[in-house]
């Protein structure tokens, strides 16, 4: 496939947004168990939630781009009994819309105690409207992932790798940048989040890199003689049958050779997973933190960049097996 900028952006954005809330809404309910210290309501939880609003906004702004007609866009949401898109364009409003309430529960002070669990556990309003954010979020990470893990004939797509790797790739990223955020706030959790990001790229490394062997492995089930509908066993195509390139030979694959798509596999393999892992490392030593974690955080964006990338032109669509040569 063609990748689409556009695209890319609202999928690594978002990813990051809702990584970013995960980490928080996790970091209060450590602190609700006091495993955790507890942090200001008013500056870290309601900051922390408008800088992953901002992200999930970023990349909902970046997806406009991808529209031919965007006052039209409203009407994506007509088909959300079948389509993925659909129901992911319902849930990225309503997501940002329970983050942003998070946070001004805890900004406005609504935090009041709602009951006890267990006669020890104080549960206010806060915490349960963190429980339906981070469903909304959970649902939101299998929308967008789901929107690509359910097309059958990319077979490089279609399996559950698609969806893990979605989620986390997106939760590392925003609890790399909860590292950052926990620093500048002078917060003492940033241990904590420091060691589920190594924790998260460390179990993204493994899905990530078990899907590009699956991948390389695929039989597929589409060839030559399927294309154009004849099963003689002996089929050479010289021609496409037009002069020039068309809408077909544009949108649907990436005119990269191999050796391209090598250096761009390597490139985000080595900067989404060992290079952050090993600057976060660094960082827990107390010598030069803010920079080591923030710098960590950029590559690894960057190195998201080149994944999504890498993970769009990996998907080889059936029909550029008809459109391999133009006359």
């Amino acid at each position: 496939m063609h990748p689409a900028f556009s695209v890319i952006f609202l999928t690594t954005l978002i990813g990051i947004g809702q990584g970013l809330f995960l980490a928080l809404y996790s970091g209060q309910v450590y602190s609700m168990m006091e495993l955790l210290p507890t942090q200001d309501s008013h500056s870290f939880y309601a900051l922390g939630s408008l800088l992953a609003v901002g992200f999930l906004m970023a990349g909902l702004f970046a997806s406009f781009f991808h529209l031919g007609r965007p006052m039209r866009a409203w009407r994506s949401v007509s088909k959300w009994r079948t389509s993925w898109l659909s129901r992911e364009v319902i849930v990225l409003p309503a997501t940002i819309s329970l983050i942003a309430f998070y946070g001004c529960i805890h900004y406005f002070g609504w935090n009041q105690q709602l009951f006890t669990m267990d006669k020890f556990q104080s549960i206010d309003l806060s915490l349960i409207i963190g429980m339906l954010a981070t469903l909304s979020t959970f649902t939101l990470f299998i929308c967008t992932s789901m929107i690509y893990a359910s097309v059958k004939f990319m077979q490089e797509w279609y399996n559950p790798l698609t969806v893990i790797n979605y989620i986390l790739l997106g939760t590392a990223s925003g609890f790399t940048l909860a590292a950052i955020f926990s620093i500048i706030m002078e917060a003492d959790v940033v241990g904590f989040y420091v060691l589920w990001s190594i924790i998260l790229i460390i179990m993204a490394f493994v899905t990530r890199v078990a899907t590009l062997l699956r991948n390389h492995n695929i039989t597929f089930k589409s060839n030559l003689q399927t294309a154009i509908g004849i099963r003689h066993t002996v089929i050479t195509q010289k021609s496409q049958g037009a002069m020039c390139g068309s809408f077909n030979t544009r949108e649907f694959f990436h005119n990269k050779s191999a050796t391209e798509l090598k250096i761009i596999k390597n490139i985000f393999l080595l900067l989404v997973f060992p290079v952050p892992i090993f600057m976060l490392i660094l960082a827990i030593s107390g010598v030069f933190t803010l920079y080591l974690t923030l710098s960590a955080f950029l590559i690894q964006y960057l190195g998201l960049i080149a994944e999504r990338w890498y993970f769009f032109s990996e998907g080889k669509r059936p029909q550029n097996i008809y459109y391999q040569s133009v006359a």
